[in-house]
This record gives C-alpha cells, sequence and structure tokens, in this order.
C-alpha cells in the first residue's frame, strides 16, 4: 500500500508513524515552515521533522492547487492520502488522485463537530464521550461517509491539552487496526446523518472570555476545553484575569426567584480563602486559581488579601 500522508502538528505524527506500519509512505505533505521565538527563525512542523527522521520526501507547497505539486502527487503514485490536521483545503484534484481517494483521521464522532477544534468543543459543550473517525473525503467540511469510529469518554479532569494527546494515540491505533480494511472493502463507508452536524469553529483568543451570563456549571466544562491555549479569562477594570480552575457553587436560581432580586451577573459577590465567588446567569461560579495581568499565577488563599476591592465590582 503506497500512501501519501498528509499532516502538520504533534497531534498528526503518531499517526504518520502508525503509516509506516501498515504500509510504504511515499511522501509527507505538510505546511510551510514558521518563524518563531524571539529570533523569529523558520520552524518546521511537527509531522516534517518526523518525516526527516524517517527519511521521507516532504513536500510543502504554499498552494495545493498548483500544477506542480499535483506533478509530484502523480510521480508518488499513491493508493490513498491519508489526512490528519493537515490545516488546509484540499480540492478535488487532489482528492481524486489517489486510486482508494483521501481518507481524514477526524477527532470526533461525526456528525457531531465538525470543523477546526473538535476536541475542545467536545469538552466545552459537556460531551460524555468522544473518538476519531476514518472518513472518506468529499469537498465538504468533513461531511464525507464514514468507514470506522473509536470512542472514548470524557472523564472530569480531561483538558483540551490530555484529550488531544489521547485522542492522538487513538488516531494511530484505528489506523494500525483499520486502514487496509477501509480498501480493501471490509468496511462500507456510511453516509452521515448531515442533519445531526454541528460544528467546531477555529479557536480565537476571544473564545475563552468568560461571559457571566452563561450557566454556572458551563464554566468548567469551558475552562478544561481552553487549556492550554487560548486559556480563560475575564476583566476587571483595565486588567485581564486568567482563570485556571473553579466550580459551580450553592443551587441555580428556581423559576420562582426573579433574577432582578440578584446582583448582575459578573458581579463578585465574595473573595475569601475559598475563592472569589461571582454571579452568573443561574448561580454562583467560584473562582480557586486565577492569575492576575502582571502577576504570577496563584490559588485562592494566596490571592485572597489582594483582591478583596473586587467585591461588589462586576467583571466583564
Amino acid at each position: 500500500m503506497r500512501i501519501v500522508f498528509f499532516g502538520t502538528p504533534q497531534f498528526s505524527v503518531p499517526a504518520l508513524d502508525a503509516c509506516t506500519r501498515v504500509g510504504e509512505v511515499v511522501g509527507v505533505v505538510t505546511r510551510p515552515d514558521k518563524p518563531s521565538g524571539r529570533g523569529m527563525q523558520l520552524k518546521p512542523p511537527p509531522v516534517k521533522q518526523r518525516a526527516q527522521e524517517l527519511g521521507i520526501p516532504v513536500l510543502q507547497p504554499k498552494g495545493v492547487r498548483k500544477p506542480e505539486f499535483l506533478d509530484q502527487l502523480r510521480d508518488w503514485s499513491p493508493d490513498v492520502a491519508v489526512v490528519i490536521a493537515y490545516g488546509r483545503i484540499l480540492p478535488a484534484s487532489v482528492l481524486e488522485l489517489p486510486m482508494h481517494g483521501c481518507i481524514n483521521v477526524h477527532a470526533s464522532l461525526l456528525p457531531r463537530w465538525r470543523g477546526a477544534a473538535p476536541i475542545q468543543w467536545a469538552i466545552a459543550h459537556g460531551d460524555a464521550e468522544t473518538g476519531v473517525c476514518l472518513m472518506h473525503m468529499d469537498e465538504g467540511l468533513d461531511t464525507g461517509p464514514v468507514y470506522t469510529r473509536k470512542a472514548t469518554p470524557i472523564t472530569s479532569e480531561d483538558t483540551g491539552e490530555s484529550l488531544t494527546e489521547r485522542l492522538s494515540q487513538l488516531s494511530a491505533t484505528l489506523l494500525d487496526q483499520e486502514l487496509q480494511s477501509c480498501l480493501d472493502g471490509t468496511h462500507k463507508a456510511q453516509p452521515q446523518n448531515h442533519d445531526l452536524a454541528t460544528l467546531a469553529p477555529i479557536l480565537t483568543r476571544e473564545h475563552g472570555h468568560i461571559r457571566w451570563n452563561r450557566l454556572a456549571e458551563s464554566l468548567p466544562h469551558l475552562i478544561r476545553a481552553m487549556h492550554p491555549w487560548p486559556g480563560t479569562f475575564t476583566v476587571w477594570g483595565n486588567k485581564r484575569i486568567k482563570i485556571f480552575a473553579g466550580s459551580a457553587v450553592g443551587s441555580p436560581l428556581g423559576k420562582e426567584t426573579s433574577q432582578s432580586d440578584h446582583p448582575a451577573p459578573g458581579t463578585v459577590l465574595s473573595v475569601g480563602p475559598e475563592g472569589v465567588t461571582v454571579q452568573c446567569a443561574d448561580g454562583k461560579f467560584l473562582i480557586t486559581d486565577l492569575q492576575l495581568e502582571g502577576k504570577r499565577r496563584m490559588g485562592a488563599q494566596e490571592a485572597a488579601p489582594g483582591l478583596r476591592s473586587m467585591i461588589g465590582n462586576q467583571l466583564i
């Protein structure tokens, strides 16, 4: 089996290794090197680094529609292309070039969470489980038929970082066990139910901005989902406060209780060694681990003496 591998970040590296075990990886396609660090020196993507260690030819096209890129793909004569977190939409000219087309390894249980950040949005929405799929690619956004999938529970301790690592390894396991079956007809690709689709947009820094008119119980999910990037934060006056941990406390507001009877969402109700208590839409949220702008990260007990002036103020 001649495989061309498309991938870019560290998440894709175990899948590349798996492809070398189940077939011959004749070439790797990844994104161009990017400036990094204080000196802004060019840094290769993790997939490029691993491919070079394995002695596999690498292409880093600035555009995947260019004739010279397509010519190189044809020269590799791939049976299949395996795509995982490549970071660029592939046109029909690429999708149709390998004998068996392109198979995408997607980090969700499709059709739930199509798009760029399925891992983080699954945690943020409190999903009980997620997983990885092997999908036959078409020109839509993760809309192709699914060959097979493997699920894993989302625990109360999972963060964007920990779940990314687990799904990275699960992707490699699925390729080890099932890629050949996708090509020889053992697995028949099944169309997705498009009516059940949800979208997982690319993350921006603003997705980590806590809006206090949310339900208190939803905030721990958001905090864990956005770790380590973009992180979660709120604003006090003109200062940003990073929030690393917290929990919903007390009982949600009942239907018989008017919202007008309570402080506005974002109001700091108390500050003590247990944390900073903030009013939300339906109840209260206790911040237990935070970092004031220009300061180091602190637990609630250490931070409390310097935060008492927050009481009665509104976080935004």
